[in-house]
């Protein structure tokens, strides 16, 4: 794995404002952005991240850094970017809730969940109803709450998440207007 190249969210915005072409690009979902994201951050979600994408919305040779809530799914968009041959590309340290706590500019919209706690929520649900099925239907059902623990494990390890993949393309992860900008 590739070390990640980082910028704090003040150095960030500083340079953003110099006007040299530096573009924030939010990872996360549609829904997500629409609910809480830096002002001027371009909304290009992680699922559909590439070197076409980020051409399409800045100079080839300026700074591109990338932010989502905390930095997990940046550091993703990161890895895919530079494994693609991106050399400009910087994660935002500690994401939106960093530049938010930083007191810098955040467009506030509708409030949605985070993918973070719909995985939760999903998994803790998937969990339950397999654990019920075991005891009162049939013990066989103990391979759900099992699947789980293991997609869990597998997450961990990797720092990926197969269900957060699922849920972000959800119907109600998604706007109208999937290229969003401020």
């Amino acid at each position: 794995m590739k070390a990640n190249r980082t910028i704090d969210p003040w150095d960030a915005h500083r340079a953003i404002e110099k006007g040299e072409g530096a573009v924030l690009v939010d990872v996360r979902t549609p829904v997500e952005y629409r609910a809480l994201h830096a002002e001027g951050a371009v909304n290009i979600p992680l699922d559909a991240i590439g070197t076409d994408t980020l051409g399409s919305i800045g100079n080839g040779d300026a700074p591109v850094y990338l932010i989502c809530r905390t930095g997990s799914r940046a550091r993703m968009a990161f890895d895919k970017l530079t494994g693609a041959g991106s050399e400009n590309v910087l994660v935002v340290e500690g994401g939106t809730e960093a530049w938010d706590e930083a007191q810098l500019l955040v467009v506030r919209g509708k409030k949605a969940v985070s993918l973070e706690r719909q995985v939760r929520v999903s998994t803790g649900s998937i969990v339950l109803i397999g654990s019920f099925l075991a005891f009162f239907v049939h013990p066989w059902f103990w391979v759900v709450p099992a699947f789980i623990g293991s997609g869990l494990i597998f997450s961990g390890v990797t720092d990926t998440c197969g269900m957060g993949m699922v849920l972000a393309r959800m119907p109600w992860n998604k706007v109208a207007d999937t290229a969003c900008t401020s």
